[in-house]
């Protein structure tokens, strides 16, 4: 299944930014990790990736270099800014909380109980801890 074109207009740059935070990567290495990382929901191809990161960079989100692979090819290496590394943690959050809500209706998840809970646990946690009923949906 892959995402519609406006949820993917939301999730793709997240996406990305996310990949980057943990190093430089070059085009088509970010292409291959989102294919294998969300078992091809956020797939996209070259023709999308490239427009993205273009876009990024003017934003000053990520900075481009050039450089030769070992192979010989030309390459372009990007990485995060510090104000990509900003945005990807108020993006995260804004994200987690869509998630959490988006949960609770899917879900049958009770957002109050998550709000009160004094401990912090992964998403994945909070979402398990608080379930009150399943749902024909896989959660």
């Amino acid at each position: 299944m892959k995402l519609e074109t406006e949820m993917m207009r939301g999730a793709g740059p997240l996406a990305i930014l996310r990949l980057l935070e943990g190093g430089e990567r070059y085009g088509y290495e970010l292409v291959e990790l989102l294919e294998r990382r969300t078992d091809g929901i956020l797939a996209m191809g070259q023709s999308t990736l490239y427009p993205l990161l273009y876009n990024l960079e003017a934003k000053g989100l990520v900075i481009a270099r050039a450089a030769t692979a070992e192979n010989g090819r030309a390459r372009k290496y990007y990485r995060l800014t510090d104000k990509g590394k900003r945005r990807l943690a108020r993006d995260r959050k804004q994200w987690e909380a869509m998630s959490v809500a988006s949960a609770s209706i899917l879900c049958s998840v009770r957002l109050s109980m998550v709000r009160k809970s004094s401990v912090r646990p992964s998403l994945t946690a909070r979402i398990r801890l608080v379930r009150v009923r399943p749902l024909p949906i896989s959660c």
